[in-house]
């Protein structure tokens, strides 16, 4: 009688290992660093927005400065999700690449963090430049400008998220434009971003202090003395932020998994 000799085999890993989910993640985000830096005209003018309201700031009340620099960094961040609209709607509406690159190993997860990604590392360069002029001016401590780092990666968070499940809202590029501009500068500029809590309705304060832009920069302003925060505001601020963060970031996850290739 004849026996056969069974080899032992090394087990294969799941087809939902967790690092399947990110594959292409870094190939991904770099075509998208190479494509952003390639928009010169884009990244100049970054800035512009910013630029004008702390030229505002500084001949209304050159005291303010300090706090619309600060502002000026979380805006700033604030408004990466707008490039990331943009960016996303871009590539499915016009250029309609998206199932083009969703046919190779590149995953749903992978396309929208590394087109978020792509878009973080080509304008960090003048949020930086923004940041050094809000350290020197606002006269920063160690702490309280990794504070702001924290804070405004929170924000980035945030509107990235925002950003993508936006595009895929849109049919049409035309709409884009007036709609996502009309949002992030209502969102980032109206609330105190720019100028001291204080001077915002005491009334509309608890909304000002949940919306991300504004809470992060009331949590800079308590903490260079700014504003005047209650335990309970800081509770609102931090709390609110740290959860919005964390669910809009799962949301688009899971938004990219289920819309990706269908809209």
């Amino acid at each position: 009688m004849r026996t056969e000799t069974v080899l032992p085999s090394w087990p294969t890993p799941p087809a939902t290992a967790p690092w399947r989910a990110f594959r292409g993640l870094f190939a991904f985000l770099w075509t998208e660093v190479l494509v952003q830096a390639h928009e010169e005209l884009a990244t100049a003018t970054a800035m512009v927005t910013q630029s004008v309201l702390l030229v505002f700031v500084w001949i209304l009340d050159p005291g303010l400065l300090g706090v619309a620099l600060v502002g000026a960094v979380i805006f700033s961040t604030f408004a990466m999700g707008q490039r990331v609209l943009n960016e996303a709607a871009y590539i499915r509406i016009d250029h309609k690449a998206n199932d083009l690159y969703l046919a190779s190993p590149l995953s749903p997860e992978a396309y929208f963090l590394g087109m978020a990604g792509g878009i973080l590392l080509v304008y960090a360069t003048p949020v930086a430049v923004m940041g050094v002029l809000a350290v020197t001016i606002a006269h920063l401590t160690l702490a309280e400008g990794l504070l702001l780092v924290a804070l405004a990666g929170a924000v980035w968070v945030c509107a990235a998220s925002i950003g993508y499940v936006f595009s895929t809202f849109f049919r049409d590029n035309r709409a884009i434009w007036a709609y996502s501009s009309l949002f992030f500068n209502v969102f980032g500029v109206l609330p105190p971003v720019f100028y001291p809590l204080g001077l915002f309705p005491a009334a509309l304060r608890p909304v000002a202090l949940l919306m991300p832009p504004s809470a992060a920069a009331a949590l800079m302003q308590g903490a260079i003395g700014a504003a005047s925060l209650t335990p309970g505001d800081i509770l609102l601020a931090g709390g609110g932020l740290g959860v919005e963060a964390v669910a809009l970031f799962a949301f688009a996850i899971y938004w990219a998994r289920r819309t990706v290739r269908g809209v």
